[in-house]
């Protein structure tokens, strides 16, 4: 048995944490540049959604610290309990190092513990099916050595593909990037993103939102024709932002197109990734099934 940590940027459901005996780190938001709240703590998805779509503000997040993640991770250290970490992508975020810098604070306190800190390279749903495997993992008895080699294995397998309203606010945020290279920097542009191997990509380009959300699917779809993958061997993730009902119709897209179930362990895409992504990203994640790894 071992004990599972992930920093809150996985979006997962408050029901999943509390039934499978997960603990998150929160990271933190601002909505004034001045007074920084943790994440699902002290502000929640839907407030900050609503923030961003009725007050037009532009919140900022900063990571979790060292002494977040060391007093977390204590308490199960010192009960002799193994703890796998996982942390949103290190292309994204510095929650990894200040992770990695925690192990090694608990290790001086307790020099035989036993902690795994593993950069998941995901983020939003796509971490939240990666910690489902961890999850899956401990529940079927999988030994901690061999459920970190397995998930170590199956990060670069992941993929999610996603759109977004708009890149104003990845260009607030300093996040467009490669984006706004090839996608000419123009906000009236519909982006398809993909993350792979933790990095932020460009997948496409729409004029509409229906377009980009179909070219999204399409994405997915040319994912596993490309590389000639087995959908039964993945799990489904659909992700959405403020426009609930766009999302929940998406799902039924998705499950009708691909021919699969979706998972529902948070489909709400949270505060980590909505400060860049803005009011309505949607989109979809994929992991590997940890038996195939």
């Amino acid at each position: 048995m071992f004990h599972i940590i992930s920093d809150s940027a996985c979006d997962l459901a408050d029901a999943y944490i509390q039934e499978h005996d997960v603990t998150l780190v929160p990271l933190y938001v601002t909505v004034d540049g001045v007074h920084y709240l943790k994440d699902r703590v002290e502000m929640k998805e839907r407030e900050l959604y609503r923030l961003m779509v009725e007050e037009h503000v532009y919140p900022k997040t900063s990571l979790a610290s060292v002494e977040d993640f060391a007093d977390v991770c204590r308490p199960f250290v010192a009960a002799g309990e193994p703890v796998v970490m996982m942390t949103i992508s290190t292309h994204l975020s510095g929650c990894y190092n200040s992770a990695r810098m925690a192990k090694e604070v608990l290790l001086e306190e307790y020099p035989d513990a036993q902690i795994a800190v593993i950069d998941s390279l995901q983020n939003t749903v796509e971490q939240g099916l990666y910690v489902n495997e961890a999850v899956r993992m401990r529940d079927d008895g999988v030994p901690f050595d061999v459920a970190v080699e397995k998930l170590l294995k199956m990060r670069s397998m992941s993929r999610i593909f996603f759109t977004i309203g708009s890149l104003e606010y990845m260009k607030k945020n300093g996040r467009i990037g490669k984006l706004a290279v090839l996608a000419g920097d123009k906000l009236g542009i519909r982006p398809i993103i993909v993350l792979n191997n933790g990095e932020v990509t460009l997948g496409g380009v729409a004029r509409t939102r229906k377009k980009s959300v179909a070219l999204a699917l399409q994405s997915c779809k040319k994912f596993f024709g490309d590389n000639h993958l087995n959908k039964e061997d993945y799990t489904f993730c659909v992700g959405y932002g403020y426009d609930v009902e766009e999302g929940k119709a998406f799902i039924q897209t998705v499950e009708q197109e691909l021919g699969v179930t979706c998972v529902h362990i948070g489909d709400q895409i949270g505060i980590a990734s909505a400060v860049h992504t803005g009011s309505y990203p949607l989109g979809i994640g994929v992991m590997p099934k940890y038996e195939i790894v």
